[in-house]
């Protein structure tokens, strides 16, 4: 979908004019210095209304901010053009019922081939092996059925994500035309001197700050590039928040502000963020939420007092190795990057309750995962066709809440999944699920834990029967020989031994043992 006018008007008014969205016959412009638009000649009756409405969007700084923050929807609509359009509800709904078919049908197919009795002329090993076959085969012609269907319901999902994104971008704009200084003037020298205007009030907040107990300070929304350098000798600063602007870097000096606890630099453009801010061991929450960052630094493991970090909306491909350093984290957001695996040392992470990792890229989760035993909410969706199955130590997770696995390739939830008695709230939907069975699925979170508990134990029991199975009765005899022998010698040592002690009838007296007593 496009974005449109009555849905979205100052999204619609802004992508139409960057080079990339507008079409080919509009003149080339700098998005950072895009050229004044003419009142006299809008490009529409909608654009005339909205003008009217909101006439500083004709503001060159105040359109350069606007296009820099509309860039991701700017990057992923040509990829939505080019999957094509979303297709209809009664589509998605066929799409759907068609795979609760198939996989009923799988399920059924499984039971069936998993209860067959093995013949007598056929060996255990060689049984199982066939059933294996049998199984895979089963599963190969599932899945190439689903295949088509799975497409159309994930390009339903991935328009839903892209309107959800066009509705974010709209509202980031909205605030940032709200937080925009009032003025008329549209050229690029007032638009200069308006910034000028800006920073010199940042300065004088600042220097107004020094020498005084200034613990919070709010310049969101201000459009600034840098920060001026009475900003460092704040040192007694509590509370930062600079987001809503157009940052490109974060200087080493921030390390001066060290009783910082709450920083937030979202909606920036930051590609990177300074070693020193290890140093801020105070720091409880940190905003980096919206910005172009692709790694955060090793050094922020350092932040041992954080508690909340947002590092959402960015384009991370991996997280520190040594994050699991952060032992007093409690809420951890990395939805919508590009994050492939987690690093093991999350796991030690023994503080964490939330972990937020959809839209992403997992292919896998640590062994170890269930060491995070006080995680309470945990969203782990819509990592599509790269994560296909949780660890056996998923069952360890006793304080686990809700779960969100919906939009993934899970085929079965592991065995210990039934001991996750917490659980109120799951969501397994757009998984090709055959354990548990879709139908078990559709009774609801109490009805899966059932199922899985019951499973669990029934594999206790069949190992435990195959264990004594395995026992031939040859063993079992001389087990038994063993241990009718053993049983009378210790009977005649203990015979012995009373006699010695002066309990019973005396036995015949060893002499060698008598000189040893």
């Amino acid at each position: 979908m496009d974005p449109n006018l009555k849905s979205f008007p100052l999204l619609s008014y802004v992508l139409a004019r960057l080079p990339t969205i507008a079409s080919s016959k509009a003149p080339k412009s700098d998005i950072e210095h895009p050229a004044p638009l003419d009142r006299r000649r809008p490009h529409n009756d909608g654009d005339v209304e909205l003008l009217e409405r909101l006439p500083r969007l004709q503001h060159p700084e105040l359109f350069a901010s606007m296009a820099s923050v509309v860039s991701d929807v700017a990057q992923t609509r040509p990829v939505i053009l080019l999957l094509g359009d979303r297709p209809d509800h009664e589509a998605v709904d066929a799409a759907r019922a068609r795979i609760s078919e198939v996989d009923a049908d799988l399920s059924r197919r499984l039971e069936e081939i998993v209860l067959a009795p093995r013949p007598e002329a056929v060996d255990r090993h060689r049984w199982r092996a066939e059933q294996s076959e049998r199984e895979k085969k089963c599963r190969a012609k599932a899945e190439e059925e689903k295949a088509a269907l799975r497409g159309v319901i994930q390009l339903d999902e991935m328009h839903k994500a892209y309107e959800r994104l066009l509705r974010d971008a709209e509202d980031r704009l909205a605030k940032m035309y709200a937080g925009s200084a009032d003025g008329s003037k549209e050229d690029s020298a007032v638009g200069q001197e308006k910034r000028e205007v800006v920073n010199e009030e940042v300065i004088g907040i600042l220097q107004g700050g020094v020498g005084k107990c200034l613990e919070r300070v709010n310049f969101s929304n201000r459009q600034l590039r840098y920060l001026p350098e009475a900003f460092w000798k704040l040192r007694g600063l509590l509370h930062l928040d600079l987001s809503n602007n157009r940052l490109e870097s974060i200087p080493d000096a921030i390390a001066g502000l060290e009783y910082l606890q709450k920083l937030y630099l979202s909606s920036n453009t930051l590609v990177l963020l300074p070693d020193s801010i290890g140093l801020l061991l105070n720091l409880k929450i940190l905003d980096v939420s919206g910005n172009k960052l692709k790694s955060l630094p090793d050094s922020i493991s350092k932040c041992r007092s954080l508690i909340e970090l947002n590092a959402s909306y960015n384009e991370l491909t991996y997280l520190p190795t040594n994050i699991g350093e952060l032992q007093n984290l409690q809420k951890l957001c990395i939805q919508l990057n590009k994050i492939r695996s987690f690093p093991t040392s999350i796991c030690e992470m023994r503080a964490l309750l939330q972990l937020d990792a959809h839209f992403n890229e997992l292919r896998g989760l640590p062994y170890a995962l269930g060491r995070l035993t006080n995680l309470e909410i945990l969203d782990l969706s819509s990592n599509f066709s790269d994560l296909q199955e949780l660890p056996p130590t998923f069952g360890d997770l006793i304080n686990l809440k809700e779960l969100d696995l919906s939009n993934n390739q899970i085929h079965a939830l592991p065995d210990t999944f039934g001991r996750v008695d917490k659980l109120t709230k799951l969501n397994l939907d757009q998984n090709p699920l055959v354990v548990p069975p879709m139908d078990v699925v559709h009774q609801g979170v109490e009805a899966v834990k059932e199922y899985m508990a019951k499973r669990l134990h029934d594999i206790f029991l069949e190992e435990e029967k195959s264990m004594a199975e395995e026992v031939s009765p040859t063993h079992v005899g001389w087990l038994t020989r063993s241990t009718s022998w053993l049983n009378n010698w210790a009977s005649g040592v203990s015979g012995s031994v009373s006699g010695y002690l002066g309990s019973g009838e005396k036995p015949y007296k060893d002499a060698h043992l008598d000189e040893q007593l």
